[in-house]
């Protein structure tokens, strides 16, 4: 590896802990899709410290921002996230359910890892370009609401990511490893029906029972599932059942869908059949239903010349070593999950991953970083910061949150993406490439933002908040 990327590599590992510090605020605060005030500040603070200028409340979003330093090309991006789940609130570092607080809020996908992560390539590429006196600009997002709210998804639409070359980010895992292929595009859509109510036995016939009408809006999808390709997903959650009085006919019921698929036609596809199911519920109960688009997210565009130099690069850099203390605290985490004899002797997975270059196995998730791969070469890598077989979005990924094994994984993930994006600084041949794979695996076509302008970061927050 030549010196500058080892200096800077090292430069990371010396101030390791005072982002340890700021990634432990994150997960102590645990603040939810679009109510991420404190961690903004925290993170405005310490980029502030750092010599960056920042915008906070771009796209509409209040606890977005956009924080830079240089000048000039290249024009490189960083990713960051901070908000929470809700419900998942989890004391860290023991290893049995034990909330913090009832109902709380919990880093049950690691974000407050995955932000600082993102921070440390930043400000390691910025040490760089001080260091040996050279032109780029830096730029750090940070990226409220992934979860459930879509903030990329907005800030594409409103053109923050129009200006970058290219951007990097990465996410918490149980191994080290490229993407073995995109993540899901996803729509969340609610359908309400609307019916009338009635005596349900002195007058059954004088009712309309929205409820009945959502019952076999369901049993249509679940016969529809058959029928779809078999790495497209559709999940629904029921928010309305038209109350608790079974002797009155339900006059209102709704429901809540989200739907995937490796590609956006395809889910341009889905979203009608499934529209069309709602409708055809509502003839057959004399009911009436609304259909509202809540949010959607892109597919992810991989592109093969970054995520070449990114595996390089991590296959490079030394992996995390973990304590005895850590495999200790493994295996129990690891006990809460599986039945003694599917424990393996390696609770770690450190080795990264054959990196598949085909990058044709879809990934069952989604997330906003993929409306960001259709406006710019995005690379990202995921690094192992809890023990394997960890589920995200469980109690579990949030008592490793503050863990030192996941310390190590998020400089590990920061060292891996300030070297990558010190390569591409250093080889502009590597953006042109970049550009074209682009135009390639997009077919030329410009990106179309899956959210209408009509819906704005406010009136989803009221929708789902």
């Amino acid at each position: 590896m030549e010196m500058n990327k080892l200096t800077v590599i090292q430069y990371l590992e010396e101030r390791a802990a005072d982002f340890y510090t700021l990634s432990d605020k994150i997960w102590e605060n645990a603040e939810i899709r679009f109510k991420e005030k404190q961690s903004v500040q925290d993170y405005a603070a310490f980029l502030k410290d750092e010599g960056f200028t920042i915008t906070v409340g771009i796209a509409g979003l209040k606890t977005g921002f956009r924080a830079e330093w240089g000048s000039g090309k290249p024009v490189i991006g960083f990713l960051g996230e901070y908000d929470a789940l809700p419900g998942m609130s989890q004391k860290a570092g023991v290893c049995v359910k034990e909330p913090l607080a009832s109902d709380g809020n919990g880093h049950g996908c690691g974000h407050n890892l995955l932000g600082v992560g993102a921070l440390m390539g930043a400000v390691g590429l910025k040490h760089y370009l001080e260091t040996e006196g050279k032109t780029g600009t830096v730029v750090f997002f940070g990226c409220p609401a992934e979860e459930g709210g879509s903030g990329k998804t907005f800030m594409a639409r409103e053109g923050c990511f129009d200006q970058l070359d290219v951007a990097f980010s990465w996410h918490p895992n149980d191994c080290n490893m490229m993407p073995p292929g995109p993540v899901l595009a996803n729509d969340s859509i609610r359908y309400s029906f609307t019916g009338k109510a009635s005596h349900a036995a002195a007058a059954p016939e004088a009712g309309r029972s929205a409820l009945d009408a959502l019952e076999l809006m369901n049993i249509g999808v679940q016969f529809l599932r058959e029928h779809i390709p078999s790495s497209a997903r559709i999940h629904y959650a029921i928010t309305d059942t038209g109350g608790i009085s079974p002797n009155i006919v339900q006059a209102h019921a709704s429901a809540l869908y989200q739907i995937r698929a490796p590609f956006a036609p395809e889910l341009s596809e889905l979203y009608e059949r499934i529209n069309n199911i709602a409708k055809g519920a509502a003839m057959m109960t004399d009911t009436q239903v609304e259909i509202k688009f809540l949010k959607g997210t892109s597919n992810t565009v991989l592109i093969p010349v970054l995520d070449e130099i990114m595996y390089k690069n991590m296959c490079e850099i030394p992996n995390p070593v973990e304590r005895a203390d850590d495999i200790a605290f493994a295996r129990e985490i690891v006990r809460t999950q599986k039945s003694a004899d599917q424990i393996s002797e390696n609770v770690f997975d450190l080795k990264p991953r054959p990196w598949n270059k085909k990058g044709n196995i879809p990934i069952p998730g989604s997330s906003d970083v993929g409306d960001v791969s259709w406006v710019c070469p995005v690379s990202q890598c995921g690094t192992s910061t809890w023990p394997v077989g960890t589920a995200a979005h469980s109690w579990q990924a949030v008592s490793c949150g503050k863990s030192d094994f996941a310390h190590k994984g998020m400089l590990y993930a920061g060292q891996i993406i300030a070297a990558t994006a010190i390569d591409v600084c250093n080889n502009p041949e590597i953006i042109e490439t970049a550009w074209k794979q682009l135009r390639e695996k997009t077919g030329n076509h410009p990106y179309h933002c899956p959210i209408p302008p009509e819906i704005t970061p406010e009136l989803l927050e009221s929708e789902i908040t």
